[in-house]
């Protein structure tokens, strides 16, 4: 074969470990940081965006809130001198004085029922009848025993007095006169049971006429006439509850019992009051009365007993209320009202206000009672912040906030102003006013 030059244009055939290939990709740890600067760069102007709406909104607080040396608006109240009392707090039950649940003590069919459910009775007001008339008559047998059998006395008695004359003559023997004079002791005897028989039998005649033994309110009817009831049955007739007075039962700690004992020994009158569920309104106050005689060891408190008058009848028999013990009152103490007392974990303290700026002062608080704490590391007199505690930094300006009455009127001046040159032009806030 003979030797031909080459086709400049025919491709040429490279082998295929000579070809080109293309180059590697992007590693991937570069596609994640162009994705994170990315967010920092947004998260920036998200945060920009906010500071300055911040600063717009709150213009008085130097730009930032709570900045050093800024301006805030808070209401500022001042501690002062006053008496504060001691309470022990606990959940009380009202109990009555007197509770008579009436049975019946005669057996026999009920004729009447003469009470109201829920009537107010005084003592000795009818409730209930029970038919006498079986009553009735055996008092009337057993007075007629006692009439027979004095009779007899009376008799033996005048056959004494014969046998002792006819004894003074010598007419009989001294042992005739001996035996009457035993004959007449028998004979007292026996109307002396015959008149035990008849008040017995008066008594169980007047067990029909059942009437209040105390004064107080009536419960609900739990018979009716024409109700069979014994006199050994369980059944309850009636429950009568004296409402006026009135008792609450409460209980105490045990460590708390040597302040109220001393109290008690110096025959100081301790006031207990009762308050509803929400412990905002009191119900009714009264006095503490008496104590348990011992400790109860499981729960290791101690009942005790206050007794109100309950003249509106507020108070309930069987009431569940919250009760308020003073034990003792702290006078001329400084308090502040509890709001403005603030808390760093444990550390209690105030932001005081003194020429204008506020500065922290830790204080130790006491005794709390209607909204106002006793405190200790400030002064009588002193002005602290009651609000605006998140914009308060040491050496804040504090301003108390414009009254409503002011701002209208400084908003009827501005608008006044403004009618009486309508044709003044607006200044921006960095040109000269005309």
């Amino acid at each position: 074969m003979s030797d031909q030059p080459l086709n400049q244009d025919e491709p040429k055939l490279i082998p295929p470990d000579h070809q080109l290939t293309a180059g590697p990709p992007p590693p991937r740890k570069h596609r994640a940081v162009a994705w994170i600067g990315v967010l920092l760069v947004f998260g920036l102007v998200v945060w920009w965006v906010e500071n300055h709406k911040q600063e717009a909104a709150t213009p008085t607080a130097g730009g930032r809130r709570g900045a050093a040396g800024g301006t805030v608006t808070a209401i500022t109240t001042t501690a002062q001198l006053g008496d504060i009392g001691v309470y022990e707090e606990a959940i009380g039950t009202v109990t009555p004085v007197y509770t008579a649940s009436i049975v019946s003590q005669a057996t026999g069919q009920i004729t009447a029922v003469h009470y109201r459910e829920g009537q107010t009775v005084t003592k000795g007001t009818p409730l209930i009848e029970i038919d006498p008339r079986p009553y009735e008559a055996t008092l009337t047998q057993a007075e007629g025993q006692l009439e027979h059998d004095t009779q007899v006395l009376a008799q033996a008695k005048m056959d004494e007095d014969r046998y002792r004359e006819a004894w003074a003559r010598n007419s009989i023997a001294k042992q005739i006169l001996d035996d009457q004079e035993k004959t007449v002791l028998q004979d007292q005897g026996t109307v002396k049971n015959d008149e035990g028989t008849v008040a017995y039998d008066k008594v169980q005649l007047g067990y029909c006429h059942i009437v209040a033994p105390i004064t107080g309110r009536v419960g609900l009817r739990l018979v009716d006439p024409g109700n069979l009831v014994s006199a050994d049955g369980g059944t309850v007739l009636a429950v009568i509850t004296q409402m006026r007075p009135i008792t609450v039962v409460f209980t105490i700690s045990e460590d708390s019992l040597p302040q109220v004992i001393a109290q008690m020994r110096a025959q100081h009158s301790l006031e207990v009051q009762a308050l509803d569920r929400s412990q905002n309104k009191i119900i009714d106050k009264g006095k503490l009365a008496s104590l348990d005689n011992q400790i109860d060891t499981t729960t290791g408190t101690l009942k005790l007993r206050a007794l109100f008058t309950n003249q509106n009848q507020s108070l309930f028999p069987n009431q569940f209320v919250n009760t308020r013990l003073l034990v003792k009152t702290l006078s001329n103490v400084v308090l502040v009202a509890s709001s403005a007392v603030q808390h760093n974990g444990t550390q209690a303290f105030v932001w005081a206000v003194e020429n204008g700026q506020a500065q922290i002062v830790n204080v130790v608080t006491g005794v709390t009672d209607n909204n106002m704490t006793q405190v200790e590391g400030i002064a009588a007199g002193t002005v602290v912040a009651n609000g605006s505690f998140e914009k308060l930094t040491p050496g804040s300006k504090v301003i108390p906030p414009a009254a409503p009455g002011e701002t209208g009127r400084q908003s009827g001046a501005s608008s006044k102003k403004a009618k009486s040159n309508p044709t003044a032009a607006p200044t921006s806030p960095g040109s000269p006013a005309p």
